[in-house]
């Protein structure tokens, strides 16, 4: 309200000037204030300018009396706030105690996640400010030389194992020599450190290894995800004991052990605060003996590797009623590994995820015992699992999707614009008419975005960041880029893309994309929860500070804390309401920029559109409170706008990151243009849906005062995007590192890009056939390989010529033909066990009756 009452009282200030002889005085006196507020000073130093710049006013501007007696009350005011004793009583104490009503309540678990991992350059973001400097800092993503022998040998040759349709149409699952490739060449132990055997890889390099192998197979990408995140491996290096990690460690890194982890269950999925599984301290026999253990019951489902582990990480609420192990008797979520062989364990059964075989299945526990020691970090971490598991999901979250769908993409940004090239129609390529060439640009654009996302924020978990509001930014942004990216690599292959078949080299990956859209936290529920949720609280520089001094028992110290916090955010939101109206108006043109250059107005773009964002967000959270949090949809819209700025910066340093070449800068304008324009869009919608409308309006009136000013890319930028795929390029090259582009029988990505060479020889011959051949009526024959041989009888292409344009065509013809099969080989007898099918009604008569 205070920016409001600033705007309101300068445009009336500014009238008023403007009619009176010393209007130019007032004009600079308000300019002065305003600069004032821009520069954020402090109370004090604010309150001492304001003096001196009002009694020069006062003295040299024209009489104004009531306006100047408002000034001089307002000075008054600033004085007494300068006061630390008055302002507690009179300001302080009575809004503290109106905060605690409208402070929403705060689970445990909801605290935990909260507090999990790091406030990196989310929480820059979040000032309306950003320093760039501390961006600048986070060092470039770099391999390692035995990281990139890694990704040269072993990855290489895995991918030359892999024959997808044989993986996920014929075997169901991986072959027995691809297992034992994954097993003893350390894929499952990129994250145990080598004093464990492990390969101990960096982000970047684990990153970089899941891109590759999703380029290649969803299957394997998958399976090789899972246990370098969150998972056994992970927890024990955190947390085990010494003698856990010293058992177990070694075993998971030579494939001697196969881990899973177990959390989400049929009745309350990942809702870790309702966790209906249970184990309860109570005293049984283990191996002979009588001790103190753990009395497990729980199902869980959708366990991948589950069917295979032959060691089960294992979430579950811990109790002890009798008091056995402590004075506690609800001791909360606790993590345990627990051997694949214990007796009451029910596993082996699989699920079938759209098509792709990647092992995952249901496990099932009834009265299983087990030792304390099987607790992981022993019984001091009891109680502390979802702690454990949050802290490390802010880690996984940020490498294991966003690399598996950033190489699918890339995959299908590499395959279609080599096939939008060679593929033709009414004697173009198909990639050269418009509307084709519009849905390769957002393809290209989008890639290039995921791909900034993955490698800088993995960078910056090398350089000691957790970052976990960006782990959820990533995780359903990337993962929704991706679906789109597949969706249009669908569309521009048309029947080539739908007929399935060992020719088929999209439709997989396809159907694969709800996976990455459904798993570790569904993107419904990470954009309307957790972005904004938790950045909300987590990133503002005043934010968590208010919460924690509003709570603190000692309310003398609590009241001094949110005394400080309270004063600080004011003036942070007047500030920033004053530099979103200033920015507006002068779109951004004289904030400071890091760099020269064509890029350097987006950097100002997202310091704009960062104040606007920390604005809205200061009277969106002061006027709905807790109510916010129910405000799911207007969370959602808030959590766009963040997601956008941290993208685009992260597309400013990847560019920065590989150099700054300028034959990309066509996809980086269209990657800033297009993320930009979508956190304009998101904020305007925010305002129109904001309940109240006269609040919407000021905030509109400081946010968008020349109206909606950033536009989507153009059709001309769209243009230069895919002419940068659609034919051999340093740009299709880095945009498309890492993907398996080895040229082979049976992997149609390093075909298709010989094709694509091919076809900038073949393509000069095919039009010297069509100018001196088809169109003077010499050359009749209507296919191309008819063409050829006229055109070589009559002389128009020499042995050479036609020799070249045969193989090319050979080759073309073998990538865009596709499958066909007699009946009998389609489709599959194959039918759950009717003991399964029993259960499963007797389930779903269970739940009808419930409901």
């Amino acid at each position: 309200m205070l920016g409001v009452l600033i705007t309101i009282v300068t445009v009336a200030a500014v009238a008023f000037a403007v009619t009176q002889v010393g209007g130019i005085i007032t004009l600079l006196f308000i300019a002065a204030v305003l600069f004032l507020a821009y520069k954020r000073l402090s109370l004090i130093a604010f309150a001492a300018t304001f003096t001196v710049l009002l009694a020069a006013y006062s003295v040299l501007g024209h009489p104004a009396g009531i306006w100047k007696g408002l000034l001089w009350v307002m000075l008054a005011l600033l004085w007494l706030f300068t006061i630390r004793p008055l302002r507690k009583s009179l300001v302080t104490r009575p809004f503290m105690k109106a905060y605690l009503r409208m402070l929403p309540k705060m689970s445990q678990t909801e605290r935990e996640a909260l507090e999990a991992g790091t406030v990196w350059w989310d929480g820059e973001l979040f000032t309306g400010a950003p320093k760039w400097e501390k961006l600048f800092a986070t060092k470039p993503p770099q391999l390692s030389s035995e990281e990139q022998a890694f990704l040269a040998g072993p990855c290489e040759e895995l991918c030359r194992m892999l024959d997808d349709w044989d993986i996920t149409h014929v075997r169901g699952d991986l072959p027995p020599a691809v297992w034992d490739f994954l097993k003893t060449k350390g894929f499952f132990a990129m994250i145990i450190p080598k004093k464990y055997g492990g390969l101990e890889f960096s982000a970047y390099a684990h990153s970089c290894v899941l891109t590759m192998l999703a380029s290649r197979s969803t299957t394997a990408s998958s399976t090789v995800a899972v246990p370098n995140s969150l998972g056994p491996a992970e927890l024990l290096n955190h947390y085990g004991t010494q003698e856990q990690k010293d058992y177990y460690l070694p075993r998971l890194a030579r494939g001697e052990e196969v881990p899973c982890f177990a959390l989400t269950g049929p009745r309350v999925g990942s809702d870790a605060a309702a966790l209906p599984d249970t184990g309860v301290v109570c005293r049984g026999q283990w191996q002979g003996k009588e001790i103190i253990g753990i009395r497990l019951n729980f199902s869980k489902r959708y366990i991948t590797l589950a069917p295979i582990a032959t060691v089960v990480g294992l979430a579950f609420r811990l109790f002890d009623p009798e008091k056995l192990a402590g004075d506690v008797v609800d001791i909360g979520i606790t993590c345990a590994l627990v051997p694949r062989n214990t007796p009451g364990i029910t596993i082996g059964r699989r699920h079938f995820p759209v098509n792709i075989p990647f092992q995952n299945g249901p496990i099932q526990g009834h009265d299983v015992f087990v030792p304390l020691d099987t607790i992981i970090g022993g019984m001091k971490m009891a109680g502390q699992g979802w702690r454990m598991l949050v802290e490390q999901l802010s880690v996984g979250r940020c490498i294991s999707l966003p690399s598996n769908a950033t190489g699918g993409a890339k995959a299908g940004v590499f395959a279609t614009g080599a096939y939008a090239s060679i593929r033709r129609q009414f004697n173009l390529p198909v990639g050269k008419f418009e509307g084709v060439e519009a849905v390769i640009a957002r393809m290209v654009g989008y890639t290039y975005i995921m791909d900034a996302g993955r490698s800088v924020t993995t960078g910056a978990i090398d350089g000691g960041e957790k970052p976990s509001v960006p782990a959820a930014m990533l995780k359903y942004h990337v993962t929704e880029m991706g679906r789109q990216v597949a969706d249009d690599a669908m569309d521009v292959h048309g029947g080539k893309g739908i007929m399935l078949g060992p020719n088929n080299y999209l439709a997989r990956g396809y159907q694969a994309v709800p996976i990455a859209i459904t798993v570790e936290g569904a993107n419904i529920l990470t954009r309307n929860l957790m972005i904004f949720g938790q950045g909300a609280i987590r990133c503002h520089p005043f934010v968590m500070r208010e919460m924690n001094a509003a709570r603190n028992p000692d309310r003398k110290a609590g009241v001094d804390e949110f005394d400080r916090a309270l004063f600080g955010h004011m003036g942070f939101a007047i500030s920033n309401a004053v530099r979103s109206l200033v920015m507006a108006l002068t779109l951004a043109r004289f904030t400071r920029r890091p760099v020269q250059g064509p890029t350097a107005r987006y950097y100002q773009h997202i310091v704009r559109f960062s104040a606007s964002f920390a604005f809205a967000v200061d009277v969106a959270m002061l006027t709905l409170g807790g109510y916010l949090k129910k405000k799911e949809s207007l969370s959602a819209r808030l959590g766009d706008v963040l997601s956008c700025m941290y993208l685009a910066s992260m597309v400013l340093k990847h560019h920065e990151n590989q150099g700054k070449p300028e034959a990309d800068l066509p996809i980086v304008e269209w990657a800033l243009r297009d993320l930009l324009y979508t956190a304009q869009e998101q904020l305007h919608s925010f305002l129109r849906n904001f309940p109240n409308p006269f609040l919407a309006g000021c905030m509109r009136a400081l946010i968008f005062p020349r109206g909606l000013t950033y536009f989507a890319p153009g059709d001309r930028l769209g243009r230069q995007l895919a002419e940068l795929v659609t034919q051999p390029s340093g740009s299709r090259d880095r945009l498309c590192e890492f993907i398996y582009r080895t040229v082979q029988p049976g992997n149609a990505l390093g075909l298709l890009h010989e094709a694509l060479v091919l076809s900038q020889t073949a393509e000069p011959l095919e039009k010297k056939l069509r100018v001196e051949g088809v169109k003077t009526g010499r050359i009749t024959a209507l296919d191309l390989p008819g063409q050829i041989q006229q055109g070589r009888a009559l002389g128009i292409l020499s042995e050479t010529e036609a020799a070249m344009l045969r193989d090319y065509d050979r080759k073309v013809m073998h990538l865009i033909n596709v499958d066909d099969f007699e009946s009998h080989e389609l489709g599959t007898r194959a039918e759950p066990a009717p003991a399964a099918r029993t259960a499963a009604a007797s389930h779903a008569s269970a739940d009808a009756r419930i409901a």
